[in-house]
C-alpha cells in the first residue's frame, strides 16, 4: 500500500514487483498471492487493465451487505462507520453477507449515507435452505433465513425430486445480477416441514454449521489411546489422591473442569482441573484445523455438535469419574477478603473422584436431602468450602462493580412421540454461581499470567457501551425518577449500581432490559482490553478446551510460558486472525441456536391458537408490544393496529407506546393477557390480541402468590 500510494498512480504487478526490489520466482509469485488476497479484502481494485490500485484512492468502501425482506440493503463497513443504503436496484446484485465495495453517492434529507455498488468481493451464499414450491413449469426455493431477500430459481429438472412444500437445499450456479435473480439446482432433500428435528437441520445448513467429520480427523481420534497410560504421565504432578469432583448440569455429558477447596491458616486454596486437551490436539493436525473452524460446540435443545469428535469431548477428554485423566491444573491461594495472593499453572494427572449435579449438590447442602453427597467425607467437607468460597468471591464481585443481570432460558421438554410437552425456565441455583466463580477465578489467573510473561494469547473483551448508548441510558432513567451522573467513562460499578437500585422496584425488568441493551457484545481478541461486563481489568477463556477453541489456544500460550519457548515473529498476527475467527463462530453458534429455539416454541404454540394466556411486556416497539407468556417462555406480539382503539405514539426514550386521546400506555414489565391470534412457522411469529375487560381496557393478569 505504501508502494502504491509512492506510485501515484495504479500500476501492474511487475511495476509494483520492481518498484519493491522484489527478485526471483518464488517472491514474485507471493507478491502476486498478496496483491489479490488484499484485492479479495477490498484494500486494493484490479481494474480492466489489470493495474493494481488503492481502494480508498478511488473512494471505495469495502464492507458487508446487510439485506433487508423489502428488497433494499445497507452496507456495513469493515473499518467502522455509519452503514451505508443501498437503494434496490443496487441491491439486488448482492444476497446478505456478501463482502462488497461501494462508493459513496451521497446523503439522504437526514443526513444518512447511501452508495452505489461497485463491485462483489466475495459471496457469502452458495447454499440456500428452504421450501421448495413449483407452479407452472418453475421452480422456486424460498429461503428460510428472512436475511436472504430473493428466492431462488430452480431450472425444470433440476429439483432432485423435490415435492411441493418440502424443506430442501439448493445450491447456487448463478449468483444473483442486474437482470436476474440467483439460479440453482436443489442439491438435497431434507424432508417434509413439520418433521421432528427439522429445525435443526435447517439451523445447521442455514448457518453453515460444519456437522459431519473429516475422514482425516476420524482416523487421528481413532489412534489416540481410550485410556491414560503410565507413560503419559511425565513430570506431571499427581493429584490422584485429591478429591476433585466435577459439577455440572443433569444432562451434561463432556466435563472440562473439576473444582476442590480447602481451609488454610491464610485462607482458602482453590484447585481447578481443566481436561488438558492441547495434550492431545496438536497444532496443525486435522483434529486441530477441524476443531478452528468450528469454533466451538453448538448446543440446540436435543442435540450437540461437538468441537471435537466424541473420542475426545465424551472420552478420554471428559473429566468422568474414577477414571485417570490428564489436566491443566489452576491452584489459587484466596485470602479472607477474596483477594488472590498467588496464582500457579502445571500440568497434572488425576481423576474426578465424584461426579455432582447442581440442584443435589445445592439440596444437599442446604439440608433438603438427607442422602450423602458422595462416599468419600473429603469430597462433603470440600463442597462446604467451596460454597464459603463462593460468599467471599460474590462479595468481591459485587465490591469491584460486576454487573449482575439474570437471563432467563428455556428448556424444552420432549413426550415420548418425539412432540414438545411443555417449555420450562432453566433455574441458577447457588451451586451454579459457585461453580461459575471457580471459573471466572481461573480464566483472570490465565489472563494475568499471560500478561506477565508477555505470552501472545487471546483475551475475552468487553468494551465499556458507547457514548450515545451512555446518553440514551441516562435519558431513559430520569424519566423514571433515577438519577445517576455517568460521564462518556462510565465504570462497571455506575451500571451495577442501577441494577441494585432496580432490585425491588416493580419496573426491575424494563431496567435491566434497557441496562443490558445498552452494553456491548463481548468478544476475543490478541489485545487486552479489559472486561467491562465482570469489571476486570483482564480476563479470558481458559476453562472449557473440550467446547471452545479460545480456550485450547490459552492452554497452549501457557504451556508454551511454562517450557518458556521462543515466539515466532508473527505470533500476534496469527493470534489476531484466529480470535477473529473465534468471534465469528461464536456468533454463528448463538444465531443458529437461536434461530431453532424460536422454530420450537412456534411448533410448540401452533396447536394453542384461540388460548388465553398471562404474561408480561417483554419488548416494545414503533409497530407494537411484545410479550412473554408466564410459565411458558414464549415471546409474541402484539401489534399495534390490535392495541386499544387510539392512535399510539412511541416514546424511543421511555421505551413505552402511549394513546395520544386515551392516555393508554405500554411499557416493559406491564403484566398482561392476551390470545393467541395466529402463528407463522416460516417467519417464527407468534401474533397475540389483546384480552379487554369490557370496558376497552388491556386485562392485568392475574398472579398467583409465590
Amino acid at each position: 500500500m505504501q508502494a502504491l500510494e509512492e506510485l501515484a498512480t495504479p500500476r501492474r504487478l511487475d511495476e509494483i514487483a520492481a518498484h519493491l526490489g522484489v527478485d526471483g520466482r518464488a517472491a514474485y509469485d507471493a507478491l502476486e498471492r498478496r496483491l489479490l488476497a488484499m484485492t479479495r479484502d477490498g484494500q486494493l481494485i484490479q481494474n480492466r487493465a489489470e493495474c493494481f490500485g488503492l481502494a480508498s484512492r478511488m473512494d471505495l468502501i469495502a464492507g458487508r451487505v446487510l439485506s433487508h425482506r423489502d428488497g433494499f440493503a445497507f452496507v456495513r463497513p469493515d473499518k467502522g462507520g455509519d452503514d451505508l443504503y443501498l437503494a434496490e436496484r443496487e441491491a439486488r446484485r448482492t444476497l446478505h453477507g456478501d463482502k462488497v465495495l461501494v462508493r459513496l453517492a451521497g446523503f439522504d434529507q437526514r443526513g444518512r449515507p447511501y452508495g452505489n455498488l461497485v463491485e462483489v468481493l466475495e459471496r457469502a451464499n452458495t447454499v440456500i435452505v428452504g421450501r421448495y414450491f413449483h407452479d407452472r413449469g418453475i421452480g422456486v426455493v424460498v429461503p428460510d433465513n428472512k436475511h436472504i431477500n430473493q428466492d431462488v430459481l430452480i431450472p425444470e429438472g433440476a429439483s432432485l425430486g423435490a415435492r411441493d412444500g418440502q424443506i430442501v437445499v439448493a445450491t447456487i450456479e448463478q449468483q444473483p445480477n442486474q437482470r436476474s435473480q440467483p439460479i440453482g439446482r436443489v442439491s438435497e432433500v431434507l424432508g417434509e416441514h413439520m418433521a421432528p428435528g427439522m429445525e435443526i437441520e435447517i439451523a445447521i445448513r442455514s448457518y453453515g454449521l460444519p456437522a459431519e467429520w473429516p475422514q482425516e480427523v476420524l482416523d487421528e481420534a481413532a489412534a489416540i489411546p481410550s485410556q491414560v497410560g503410565a507413560a503419559e504421565h511425565g513430570e506431571r504432578r499427581d493429584l490422584r489422591e485429591l478429591p476433585l469432583v466435577t459439577i455440572d448440569g443433569a444432562d451434561a455429558r463432556d466435563f472440562d473442569d473439576a473444582v476442590f477447596a480447602r481451609r488454610t491458616a491464610k485462607g482458602f486454596v482453590l484447585y481447578v482441573a481443566i481436561a488438558d486437551v492441547s495434550h492431545y490436539v496438536q497444532p496443525g493436525s486435522a483434529l486441530d484445523r477441524e476443531a478452528l473452524h468450528r469454533g466451538t460446540s453448538v448446543y440446540f435443545p436435543d442435540r450437540v455438535i461437538p468441537m471435537l469428535p466424541e473420542k475426545l469431548s465424551n472420552g478420554i477428554c471428559s473429566l468422568n469419574p474414577d477414571v485417570e485423566r490428564l489436566a491443566m491444573v489452576c491452584e489459587i491461594n484466596i485470602d479472607p477478603n477474596g483477594e488472590v495472593r498467588r496464582a500457579q499453572f502445571y500440568p497434572a494427572v488425576f481423576r474426578s473422584h465424584a461426579r455432582l449435579i447442581y440442584e443435589r449438590v445445592e439440596d444437599w447442602y442446604r439440608g433438603t436431602q438427607e442422602q450423602p453427597l458422595a462416599d468419600s467425607p473429603q469430597v462433603a467437607a470440600s463442597v462446604v468450602c467451596l460454597y464459603e468460597l463462593y460468599d467471599v468471591l460474590r462479595q468481591r464481585r459485587e465490591e469491584r462493580g460486576a454487573l449482575d443481570i439474570d437471563t432467563v432460558e428455556p428448556r424444552f421438554i420432549y413426550g415420548v412421540n418425539g412432540k414438545i410437552d411443555r417449555v420450562e425456565a432453566r433455574t441458577r441455583c447457588d451451586a451454579h454461581k459457585l461453580i461459575e466463580e471457580c471459573m471466572i477465578a481461573a480464566n483472570v489467573a490465565a489472563a494475568k499470567f499471560l500478561l506477565k510473561r508477555k505470552q501472545p494469547g487471546m483475551y475475552r473483551v468487553h468494551e465499556p457501551p458507547a457514548g450515545e448508548k451512555i446518553e440514551a441510558l441516562g435519558q431513559f432513567l430520569r424519566e423514571l425518577g433515577l438519577h445517576f451522573t455517568m460521564d462518556s467513562d462510565p465504570e462497571p460499578g455506575d451500571f451495577a449500581a442501577i441494577l441494585a437500585a432496580a432490585r425491588t422496584r416493580i419496573d426491575k425488568r424494563l431496567i435491566d432490559t434497557v441496562v443490558l441493551r445498552s452494553l456491548k457484545l463481548a468478544v476475543y481478541s490478541e489485545e487486552n482490553h479489559g472486561h467491562f461486563g465482570l469489571a476486570l481489568e483482564a480476563y479470558t477463556h481458559f476453562t472449557s478446551p473440550i467446547r471452545r477453541y479460545p480456550d485450547l489456544t490459552v492452554h497452549r500460550a501457557i504451556k508454551a510460558a511454562l517450557l518458556e519457548a521462543p515466539i515466532a515473529d508473527d505470533a500476534q498476527q496469527r493470534m489476531a486472525e484466529v480470535a477473529s475467527q473465534c468471534s465469528m463462530t461464536e456468533r454463528r453458534a448463538d444465531e443458529a441456536t437461536r434461530d431453532a429455539v424460536s422454530w420450537l416454541k412456534c411448533e410448540f404454540m401452533q396447536d394453542k391458537v384461540g388460548e388465553q394466556f398471562a404474561g408480561i411486556v417483554s419488548g416494545v416497539a414503533e409497530f407494537g408490544v411484545f410479550v412473554e407468556l408466564d410459565q411458558i417462555f414464549v415471546e409474541g406480539l402484539v401489534h399495534v393496529t390490535e392495541l386499544p382503539g387510539d392512535y399510539y405514539q412511541y416514546d424511543a426514550a421511555r421505551h413505552a407506546l402511549r394513546g395520544r386521546a386515551s392516555g393508554r400506555e405500554f411499557s416493559i414489565g406491564q403484566t398482561v393477557e392476551v390470545r393467541v391470534t395466529r402463528v407463522n412457522l416460516d417467519e417464527r411469529k407468534i401474533d397475540f390480541r389483546l384480552v379487554d375487560d369490557g370496558r376497552g381496557e388491556p386485562r392485568r393478569a392475574r398472579r398467583k402468590r409465590r
